[in-house]
């Protein structure tokens, strides 16, 4: 089963918007979006999303839904790049933090506006695996 595309959008739009009020008020307010994508990796269910689901006015089947694997691999990657932009922030390393938060927000950014970054990687790894695999 997938996840109604307008769940995913409201995740993608959390995390811009916190990762965004981090760079501007606290790099503490990245550990927001790192502790809910830490949890969804953990239990594969996303806080913003559960909530999100209750605002959703038509049944989960007239969505257009997005792929359940491909999402948790787009977490994984936002995550380990949000824990490193944390670290690189704590670090002194400035450079790192908002060279890290930068990218998540502009892979969310163009998810939103229809490219997913992390599905290119995903599929691109996919299709290493199979050619490797069928040498």
């Amino acid at each position: 089963m997938g996840i109604p595309k307008p769940l995913v959008q409201t995740n993608q739009a959390f995390i811009i918007i916190t990762v965004l009020l981090a760079l501007i008020f606290s790099n503490w307010l990245l550990l927001v979006p790192f502790i809910v994508g830490v949890i969804t990796l953990i239990t594969k269910r996303n806080i913003v999303i559960l909530i999100g689901k209750q605002f959703l006015k038509k049944p989960l089947s007239q969505y257009v839904m997005e792929d359940r694997d491909q999402q948790i691999f787009n977490q994984w990657i936002a995550t380990i790049c949000l824990g490193i932009s944390f670290l690189g922030f704590q670090l002194g390393m400035t450079a790192i933090g908002y060279a890290f938060s930068i990218m998540v927000v502009l892979a969310a950014f163009f998810a939103l506006l229809g490219f997913c970054i992390g599905c290119t990687i995903r599929y691109r790894y996919i299709m290493w695996k199979h050619k490797r695999k069928m040498a």
